[in-house]
C-alpha cells in the first residue's frame, strides 16, 4: 500500500514526509482492517510533523481523520461488518479502567493511544483500528464531507460543550479554520450569536457567509460581552483579550492540543467576575457519536479542499499558512 511516513521530525517546508510502499496491515483480535477513501488534514498531524508534541512513535504515519471502508474483520469483532463505511479517529485506545474511563472521561487516560501519533494513521490506504474506536458514518455525508468531523468536528463540539454556551447566548470563536468553521454551524443551530475573530480575510468572509454577527481582526474586541468564548488558533498571546472579552461567569475554552506561551493575566481585568479558563483535551467517543448524529441533522457542510496523498506536505504547508478555507483532505486514488 502506499503511505506518508514521517522518519524524523522537522519543520514542514522541508517535505519530510515520503511516499512509501508497506505492506497492508493484518488486523489482529479486536480490530477492522480499512480501505481509506480519504484523511483529513489536521493542525494535530503538522504539531506531530514539526516535533511540537512529545515522543512521536518514529516512524509513524500521520493522520487520524480517514474514512473507508471495513475489508476485514479481526478475530471478536461483532457489531461492524465487511463492507461497512467507518471513520477514524485521533482517539484510539484506551485502558478501560481507571477513574477517567470509568467516570465517563476516557479522554483524559493516561494509557490512552492516539491515531497518527502513536500508532500509524490514515495518509495511507489502508490502516488498522480497534472496531470500538471505529465511527459509523452517516449515508448524508460524502467521504470529504465526514472526514473533518471526525477531529475538527469532534473537537469543535466538545469545546462548545466545555465553553458553557447555551442556546441565544454570545459565543467568540477566535481562529477560523476547520474547526471553528464546523463550530459556527452547531452554535447557528443553536440560535446562538456568533463573534469570529480571525487574521485572514478570506476566512472573515467565510465565518460572514455562515452567520457570524460581527468578525474582526485578532487584535479587535468584540462590540458586545461574550458569554462563552473558544481559542482554536494555538496563540497563547490570545487568551488575555479572550478573557477580557467575556462577561462575568464567562467561560473560555482552549480547544489546541498544542498552544504558544500564555502571557501573564490581570486578576481584576482578566479573570476576575469567575470567569473561567478550561482546556479541551481529546474526545471521549460518546462526543464523536453525539457530534455524528448531531451534524447529520443539522446537516452540517464543512467545506474542503482536496489533495492527493502524495502531496501531504504541501497540504501541511497550506495549512500552516492558512492559505485555503474549512478543511483539507488527502484522496487516495
Amino acid at each position: 500500500m502506499r503511505a506518508m511516513v514521517l522518519d524524523q521530525t522537522s519543520l514542514i517546508s522541508s517535505n519530510p514526509l515520503r511516499l512509501e510502499d508497506r505492506p497492508v496491515p493484518a488486523p489482529q483480535p479486536g480490530q477492522v482492517l480499512v480501505n481509506i477513501h480519504v484523511c483529513g488534514v489536521c493542525r494535530t498531524d503538522l504539531h506531530v510533523v514539526e516535533g511540537e508534541l512529545p515522543d512521536v512513535a518514529l516512524p509513524i504515519i500521520p493522520g487520524h481523520q480517514a474514512v473507508g471502508t471495513v475489508m476485514q474483520l479481526g478475530a471478536d469483532v461483532s457489531k461492524i461488518k465487511e463492507g461497512d463505511r467507518v471513520g477514524i479517529a485521533w482517539l484510539q485506545g484506551t485502558c478501560g479502567q481507571c477513574e477517567f474511563c470509568t467516570s465517563g472521561r476516557e479522554n483524559l487516560c493516561l494509557h490512552a493511544e492516539f491515531t497518527g501519533y502513536q500508532v500509524d494513521g490514515g495518509y495511507a490506504e489502508y490502516a488498522v483500528v480497534p472496531a470500538r474506536f471505529a465511527y459509523p458514518i452517516p449515508q448524508i455525508f460524502s467521504d470529504d464531507e465526514a472526514s473533518p468531523l471526525l477531529c475538527a468536528g469532534i473537537i469543535g463540539y466538545r469545546a462548545l460543550r466545555l465553553s458553557g454556551i447555551k442556546p441565544g447566548q454570545r459565543l467568540g470563536l477566535y481562529g477560523f479554520g476547520a474547526s471553528a468553521h464546523i463550530a459556527i454551524q452547531i452554535a447557528r443551530h443553536w440560535d446562538c450569536q456568533v463573534y469570529v475573530s480571525s487574521l485572514k480575510r478570506e476566512h472573515q468572509e467565510l465565518a460572514k457567509q455562515l452567520g457570524a454577527v460581527w468578525v474582526g481582526g485578532s487584535t479587535e474586541m468584540p462590540p458586545d460581552k461574550l458569554h462563552g468564548s473558544i481559542i482554536f488558533a494555538p496563540a497563547g498571546e490570545l487568551v488575555p483579550p479572550a478573557l477580557r472579552a467575556l462577561d462575568r461567569g464567562g467561560t473560555l475554552a482552549l480547544a489546541g492540543i498544542y498552544m504558544s506561551p500564555i502571557p501573564s493575566l490581570d486578576y481584576d481585568r482578566d479573570v476576575f467576575g469567575e470567569r473561567v479558563i478550561r482546556s479541551v483535551t481529546a474526545n471521549t467517543r460518546q462526543d464523536g457519536i453525539d457530534l455524528l448524529r448531531e451534524a447529520a441533522a443539522i446537516p452540517i457542510k464543512p467545506h474542503t479542499v482536496r489533495f492527493p496523498l502524495e502531496e501531504a506536505n504541501r497540504a501541511l504547508q497550506e495549512l500552516k499558512a492558512g492559505s485555503f478555507q474549512g478543511a483539507a483532505v488527502l484522496t487516495m486514488q
